[in-house]
């Protein structure tokens, strides 16, 4: 019983994740950068880190990281603001159709396949 409730208590919870991308002089202080977030990405070439940290730490991190003498430039990444739903912008609008008492019903449309050798 008790092994129940641990395991109730420990439920998988999905943290919203932001990327910086940290533009430095050197790479020698890489170490440094680690202590702020997951390195996910060094390019040693253009010498620019790409680091992932919780969303709710980005702003205090942001500035801490801007402050050390290593570092060039900080950008955010704009991908968890970007609409993800490319519908309109396809020609599929008329594939969803909001319906007020359930909510999105697909229609599928008759949508005819050419091959590019029978063009």
């Amino acid at each position: 019983m008790a092994a129940m409730q641990a395991n109730e208590e420990n439920e998988f919870i999905l943290q919203k994740r932001r990327c910086l991308i940290v533009w430095v002089y050197s790479l020698k202080q890489l170490k440094t950068l680690r202590r702020f977030g997951f390195v996910q990405y060094v390019s040693r070439r253009m010498k620019y880190v790409i680091l992932y940290m919780n969303e709710e730490a980005i702003e205090k991190n942001l500035v801490k990281i801007k402050e050390l003498h290593f570092v060039r430039q900080v950008e955010k990444s704009y991908r968890p603001d970007v609409e993800m739903n490319f519908a309109e912008k396809i020609g599929t609008k008329a594939a969803y159709q909001l319906q007020e008492d359930d909510g999105f019903v697909v229609k599928e449309l008759d949508t005819e396949i050419r091959l590019a050798e029978n063009v």
